[in-house]
């Protein structure tokens, strides 16, 4: 008798779960293929002038959203379904859980703060995957972004889940493009004029560098003395670069310079202090 029920309920119920099960997996396909072929469209519409890699960033920050927040509707709309197969009254089920809800709802303010935070993360293009960001005090590559929360992982490798509530200002460094910001520190002795004209040739000469070229947006150059130190003189250069490029340029820029005053003579200071015991300093005379 019950191998005869269950082969009934196979027979009906069983053809019926299937059903949801395929068309479930249909969807999550159909919605993994296309979204992101139509978010990419979209965003190519309306990122004309932007430059490629950015529009790429912004399509599959948004696409892994609605990849994965559909995903979850869809599994949710399929157990539903499901259920009745299974003789579960979904109209009591949807009662209790309604009241429940209430319940859990008193406590999950910080939960709606979070998607409310990420919902406008989003629409505003604060930050995309693949940006280096600083939120909540802590700086890092975005891995991930949810409508809960922002992953990040740090330069130790350390991964972070910033909760999008907490984020009260987000720091963006490769938005756009990223900034070459320099301090060089010289000698008092040296001749400035000279030493700035070393550095910009320096500077030239790596942003002609059919190796480097291609990470410069404009050529970094000296753009002011910046501070008479206790020790030297420091000059700061500025210059534009792709996004994320900035560290390694500014890493070979250092080299570069440092090779180049060592053949030109041009002395990098370090901390020194000058003592005199109980004699008068040395009048240092105009001119001299």
């Amino acid at each position: 008798m019950q191998h005869v029920e269950i082969v009934d309920w196979l027979g009906t119920h069983g053809i019926r779960v299937l059903a949801i099960v395929i068309i479930a997996v249909v969807l999550r396909y159909l919605l993994r293929r296309f979204v992101p072929l139509l978010i990419e469209r979209s965003i190519s519409r309306q990122m004309k002038k932007r430059p490629k890699g950015e529009m790429k960033k912004r399509a599959d920050t948004l696409s892994s959203v609605f990849v994965n927040t559909g995903t979850i509707i869809i599994v949710i709309f399929a157990i539903f379904t499901m259920l009745p197969e299974f003789g579960v009254n979904i109209a009591a089920m949807l009662a209790g859980l309604g009241i429940v809800g209430i319940a859990i709802g008193f406590g999950a303010q910080s939960l709606i703060k979070d998607l409310l935070a990420g919902i406008f993360i989003l629409l505003e293009d604060q930050y995309r995957v693949g940006d280096v960001v600083n939120v909540a005090g802590i700086g890092g590559l975005v891995e991930e972004i949810g409508l809960r929360r922002t992953i990040l992982r740090d330069l130790d490798g350390i991964v972070h889940s910033v909760p999008n509530s907490e984020i009260k200002v987000a720091s963006n460094f490769t938005k756009g493009y990223s900034r070459v910001n320099l301090n060089i520190s010289v000698a008092y002795g040296e001749d400035l004029d000279h030493v700035i004209e070393v550095i910009n040739r320096v500077c030239k000469e790596m942003a002609e560098d059919s190796k480097w070229s291609a990470d410069f947006v404009s050529t970094p150059k000296v753009l002011r003395v910046d501070k008479l130190g206790d020790s030297g003189i420091d000059i700061k250069i500025l210059g534009d670069t792709k996004p994320l490029r900035q560290w390694d340029v500014m890493g070979e820029l250092r080299l570069r310079i440092k090779r180049t005053f060592d053949k030109e003579g041009i002395e990098i200071p370090w901390p020194h202090t000058k003592v005199y015991f109980g004699n008068k300093p040395p009048r240092i005379e105009k001119g001299s």
